[in-house]
């Protein structure tokens, strides 16, 4: 947080020490910290993070910090060791998470969330262009994005597999995994990878942002719609910081509507979201073997 005194930024260096070199401690119960999986650049994720911050310390009436981490799985490890009590989370981390960490809850979601999706994208060089039909990929080299992302590994791949047949390894001449969104864009548009997975608020936002050259990079397909994102939180929660605090969390985070905060995710609003939501999500997992 800016401006903070001396103790408090103490705080935050400890929190954060606390979650890259000793994973078994626990942060203090006087500050709330939170996470998010990086499924963008880390400064875009910092700067809007420490923005949601501010908010919910004003909000809440407690510190609270903002925690980063480098991969999907250690957001998760995170939450499992309690080293951090919040966290927005994609869909399948959240579903891995809610299973760590008994009676945690999904507690709100972004407008979008409900119906969320995800873009096929090609170098031009494939020749392929935008269709409804899913697209004839075979024997491409692909990127997915993190092996944890919902939108970046998980539907994509349950969506090529019933379209192809085929699992991934089987359909391609080599498959990479870019860590983030943003990276699958750049793999792609630099011809790295002919084809990629990627989440369409990423490549939307880009998009707007100059970022993408379309006379080398397009989107040719685009999923089913899926529930994706939410924010899960604890269920010891309530103990650590007051009856209530799980409630106050969940409608501090529902009524979010400052238009700076909500563009950071990018989100129009935030809606209530509970675990039966995320089934869906579960039962892909299952299906193609990433969780049991």
């Amino acid at each position: 947080m800016l401006n903070r005194k001396p103790s408090q930024a103490f705080a935050k260096f400890s929190a954060i020490a606390t979650l890259t070199l000793a994973p078994f401690f626990c942060v203090e119960a006087a500050t709330f910290t939170f996470t998010a999986i990086p499924d963008a650049d880390e400064s875009q994720l910092r700067t809007r993070f420490e923005k949601v911050a501010t908010y919910l310390e004003q909000q809440l009436g407690v510190d609270v910090n903002y925690v980063p981490v480098k991969s999907y799985s250690a957001a998760v490890t995170a939450f499992r060791n309690n080293q951090v009590q919040l966290a927005w989370f994609g869909g399948l981390s959240g579903v891995q998470a809610r299973k760590l960490v008994k009676d945690s809850q999904a507690i709100a979601q972004g407008y979008e969330d409900q119906f969320f999706k995800s873009y096929i994208i090609a170098h031009q060089s494939t020749g392929l262009t935008a269709s409804k039909d899913f697209p004839n990929i075979n024997g491409t080299t692909f990127t997915f994005g993190s092996k944890g992302s919902t939108s970046g590994r998980l539907m994509p791949q349950y969506f090529i597999e019933q379209h192809l047949h085929k699992s991934p390894k089987q359909a391609f001449k080599r498959v990479g995994f870019s860590g983030d969104h943003s990276r699958t864009i750049a793999q792609v548009q630099s011809g790295a990878y002919q084809i990629g997975a990627v989440n369409y608020k990423v490549w939307e936002k880009e998009l707007s942002e100059g970022k993408i050259d379309t006379s080398k990079v397009s989107v040719i397909w685009e999923t089913p719609t899926y529930p994706d994102y939410q924010w899960t939180i604890r269920s010891d929660v309530d103990a650590k910081y007051g009856d209530g605090f799980i409630q106050k969390v969940k409608t501090t985070l529902l009524e979010m509507d400052n238009p700076d905060l909500l563009k950071s995710f990018p989100r129009s609003s935030f809606v209530e979201a509970t675990n039966a939501d995320y089934q869906p999500v579960e039962d892909v997992a299952k299906q193609i073997g990433l969780i049991d």
